[in-house]
């Protein structure tokens, strides 16, 4: 813990000068000489993104999947029905499908996830901004909800390192609950364990942002402007949930469509040239939908012969993307007659991207800075 946050109190006054100068300098203003040394005042910027298991053998994915499923936001069937079946049933197979799955797409290079990999590019793109921007004044840095590194860890990194503020930004571009809130859950419990809390922000949805809208528009028009012969559909495939949290009150759904509108809308595309579907459905509710792996294959057997699918609700290329779209999604579409499947990656570490990102970051730094 930093000697700022242990300073002694003033043998004459009874009060501990904690006031600094000048904001990051680190000197106390009317300090006695033997006052301990503190760390400087910063402003933290956190990125969270969704989490990964370490590796790719059954032990490693059985303790993600668990936290994963564990989670009331994510499921939020009773303990006492749930914890049963997810423990002794759906654990005691899944690793080993998800495993094979991971190892189709681990960087073997780096022994990591790739959203572990992009995410850490993420970081050190926006970090070069910030400090361009603030200088040393701002520390950024990343953690993911399950798994490693954790939201803890960071927040306590952070506070050790002088971080008076910070600004917990969720990479979802759309908020809900099962991801934004519980990123956000697990960031206030974070806080909870430190003796004195900094101040803190959250990042809100940025959906409909002009730059993130734009930097989605790019990529697809660059995908257009490869090809020689274009695509007759594009698809948006965002991450499910069960319906009845949208009737429950979740915006997710609302903004997913929205995001679709003002994507067309900036491409100058007709109605019919973008679809808004739903995948990676789980368990035996009804789920948002279309669902793309069925919408993809209705699309072939109509007679559509090419198509193309984006994925906007991810900030990062990761398992349901690089496994599920490019696998399943992809083998639907041509068993049922598809002849040319594009996927176009995640925007990842684009430049405009991270022109989106720190756009975000400067706007919910108001009153923070100057």
């Amino acid at each position: 813990m930093p000697a700022m946050r242990d300073a002694k109190p003033d043998t004459a006054t009874g009060t501990c000068p904690v006031h600094m100068d000048k904001p990051g300098e680190g000197r106390l203003q009317h300090a006695p000489a033997d006052h301990p040394p503190i760390a400087k005042g910063k402003i933290g910027i956190l990125l969270a993104n969704l989490g990964t298991p370490d590796a790719t053998d059954y032990w490693s994915i059985r303790r993600y999947l668990s936290e994963f499923l564990s989670d009331k936001r994510v499921i939020d069937y009773p303990w006492w029905k749930w914890q049963p079946i997810l423990q002794l049933i759906i654990l005691s197979r899944r690793p080993f499908s998800k495993g094979k799955d991971y190892d189709l797409i681990w960087n073997k290079e780096k022994d990591e996830s790739p959203l572990m990999t992009i995410t850490r590019d993420q970081t050190t793109a926006i970090a070069e901004r910030m400090q361009a921007q603030l200088g040393d004044g701002v520390m950024v840095d990343f953690c993911m909800r399950y798994g490693n590194p954790s939201t803890r860890s960071k927040v306590r990194e952070m506070v050790a390192a002088g971080c008076e503020r910070i600004l917990f930004f969720p990479l979802y571009p759309h908020y809900a609950g099962a991801t934004s809130a519980t990123a956000n859950d697990e960031f206030f419990r974070a806080l909870m364990q430190e003796k004195w809390q900094p101040a803190v922000r959250t990042v809100p949805a940025y959906f409909d942002q002009p730059a993130f809208i734009e930097a989605l528009a790019g990529s697809a028009e660059r995908a257009w402007a490869a090809m020689a012969v274009k695509p007759e559909v594009l698809v948006t495939s965002y991450h499910g949930m069960p319906r009845r949290y949208l009737l429950e009150g979740d915006p997710y759904h609302c903004q997913c469509q929205k995001t679709t509108r003002l994507l067309r809308e900036r491409l100058g595309w007709d109605k019919d040239m973008i679809h808004t579907t739903f995948q990676s459905v789980f368990g035996n509710e009804v789920w948002l939908q279309p669902y793309t792996v069925e919408h993809v294959a209705e699309l072939a057997k109509s007679g559509v012969k090419r198509i193309a699918v984006v994925a906007p609700a991810f900030s990062a290329d990761c398992i349901e993307t690089l496994e599920e779209i490019k696998g399943e999604i992809c083998e639907a579409f041509e068993h049922a007659g598809g002849e040319e499947f594009t996927y176009i990656p995640c925007l990842n570490d684009d430049a405009a991207h991270i022109d989106a990102l720190c756009a975000v970051i400067d706007e919910n730094l108001r009153g923070w800075v100057s």
